[in-house]
């Protein structure tokens, strides 16, 4: 049986890497570049410091930092309004995925007619985009080297994806110090998220030998080191494997793609504005017991990944992987949906949209019901 796997990226990794931005701009011979970015990356300083090396490169540049968590559809035509106005001819994204996927998607626009809501699916972008250099701020997202964005769709009340290889970043550079400064809470969320991506992609009908190459690698990696950075935000060692082991999993599941944890979370957000890490992590440990019954040879191979060696009764041990997520979780303090301010009344609602959400099909378990999906967030809560 033949398969694919996708890697376009040129990757530019370690300390101090952010030096050879203002060679890539000129690479691409940008005269004006949109720097992207939000308030919290301007004001841990890491703003000034990228815009020291686009103003070595020569390039003018206008920033949009008006980036918001979970970006919706106006704020992606305010960008791209502004882009277009002032001619850029290329992007440099800073900070999280949410920087990083309303950059992609602001490109989208620059080279293809009408609004951002109309290119949600699966290879629906026509044309390239402009160059994109995204510098990543997190661990979690593994946004600058996928080809997928996530927006929110305010209308619908929806989070959506935009999946399409024209939209990944042309250039990336990895520069761990620009990680120090994330706070606990959210080297653990992003770190969580990162988790997620590996272990879906690894239990998704869509992988790959080179798929599960990538989930398991990254999965150690990220398991290994995530209570340290999370501990220490000034462990430099384990901030660094952390933004190795992301982008690892990111060429897992940018080509094996995702699943349930993915479906609960992107309702959670479009609804409540819940963080995407904290809302993969609340359900993770649960949903990955759920799927367990239809995947236990994987299950039991992430937890070995770990370092959890099973027992032999593969009744006990398809669930060592979601019981270690469990403890992991707890250990890290992420909230559960109770703390997060989500009500049991509101399951009925969040169930029925988690049952529209395309990436269920690519979940190991299929037939979900909605009295499944009521039962995960109840194990959530």
């Amino acid at each position: 049986m033949s398969y694919q796997f996708f890697v376009k990226t040129n990757l530019t990794f370690g300390a101090g890497a952010v030096k050879e931005l203002p060679a890539l701009i000129g690479k691409y011979g940008m005269k004006k570049v949109m720097v992207v970015y939000d308030g919290g990356v301007k004001a841990a300083g890491i703003a000034e410091k990228v815009l020291e090396q686009v103003e070595k490169s020569g390039a003018q540049y206008v920033i949009f930092d008006g980036v918001i968590p979970n970006p919706t559809n106006e704020v992606v035509e305010v960008a791209a309004k502004l882009a277009k106005d002032e001619k850029v001819e290329g992007f440099v994204a800073v900070g999280g995925g949410s920087s990083i996927d309303l950059a992609k998607a602001v490109n989208v626009l620059m080279t293809n007619p009408g609004t951002i809501g109309e290119y949600g699916g699966m290879n629906m972008v026509k044309n390239p985009g402009l160059p994109l250099i995204a510098i990543p701020t997190t661990a979690g997202t593994s946004s600058e080297i996928t080809n997928v964005s996530a927006l929110i769709d305010t209308e619908k009340v929806i989070k959506y994806v935009i999946i399409d290889d024209k939209i990944v970043a042309s250039d990336v550079i990895c520069d761990p110090e620009f990680t120090r400064t994330v706070p606990p809470s959210v080297t653990a969320a992003t770190g969580m998220d990162a988790i997620t991506h590996a272990v879906e992609s690894y239990i998704s009908n869509m992988a790959t030998p080179l798929t599960k190459y990538n989930a398991l690698a990254g999965l150690k990696i990220l398991y290994d080191n995530l209570p340290a950075a999370v501990k220490d935000g000034n462990n430099m060692e384990a901030r660094e494997q952390m933004m190795l082991g992301c982008i690892i999993t990111g060429f897992s599941f940018s080509n094996a793609n995702l699943g349930l944890v993915h479906g609960i979370a992107h309702t959670l957000s479009a609804h409540f504005g819940l963080a995407h890490g904290m809302a993969n992590a609340t359900v993770l440990p649960y949903v990955m017991a759920y799927n367990a019954e239809n995947c236990p040879k994987e299950m039991v191979e992430l937890a070995q990944a770990i370092g959890i060696e099973p027992t032999g009764d593969i009744e006990k041990d398809k669930l060592l992987l979601s019981e270690a997520l469990l403890t992991l979780t707890k250990e890290l303090g992420i909230k559960t949906l109770s703390e997060q301010g989500i009500s049991r009344d509101d399951f009925e609602m969040l169930a029925k949209d988690v049952l529209m959400e395309p990436v269920l099909n690519f979940n190991p378990r299929q037939g979900i019901t909605k009295e499944d999906v009521l039962d995960l967030l109840e194990k959530a809560y």
